[in-house]
């Protein structure tokens, strides 16, 4: 790739990006169809696709660029976030559990990925498995502390005594 495509693909991303962070995806869409045929199929340029698609409520739609993303690079953790986020507003809860599992082998320690995986596994009446990823990503950063009560992916564990006993735990 040349000097110059280089830096027009590297402008275009960054005001894709740019048009994210104002919450304007429609726009970061429109700047990232001015990619080539060959950059639009990188990493960062389908995470971003995706990541647009996601914040326009247009999660099937998300899941194509993101699941190429994570083909391209499977070691993103942000990648299989959004897939993660995707897959469970298309009602495709195991594959969102697959996808922050996946997540999960890349970053370990991660405590928003252990804290959408506790929230998933409750989606999934697991308890066991949801107590201990919550606890894990209280170990790693108890501020989640603060979010269970207003979080309704928990009700279906809710008043289990395993989940109470965690939140009963003081830092």
């Amino acid at each position: 790739m040349a000097v110059e495509q280089r830096v027009r693909r590297k402008r275009i991303l960054r005001e894709a990006e740019g048009y994210l962070e104002l919450g304007m995806p429609q726009h970061a869409l429109a700047a990232l169809s001015r990619l080539d045929r060959e950059s639009s199929g990188r990493s960062d340029a389908l995470y971003l696709e995706g990541e647009a698609l996601r914040s326009l409520g247009r999660y099937g739609e998300a899941l194509v660029p993101l699941e190429a993303a994570a083909d391209v690079a499977p070691s993103n953790v942000h990648i299989w976030l959004a897939l993660a986020w995707c897959y469970k507003r298309t009602n495709q809860l195991p594959r969102a559990i697959e996808a922050l599992e996946q997540a999960r082998d890349v970053d370990p320690d991660d405590a928003l990925l252990l804290y959408n995986l506790a929230c998933y596994w409750s989606l999934a009446g697991e308890v066991e498995q949801a107590v201990d990823y919550l606890g894990r990503a209280f170990e790693r950063d108890p501020n989640y502390r603060e979010l269970v009560a207003d979080e309704s992916d928990f009700d279906p564990i809710r008043n289990r005594p395993e989940f109470q006993a965690l939140l009963t735990i003081i830092v």
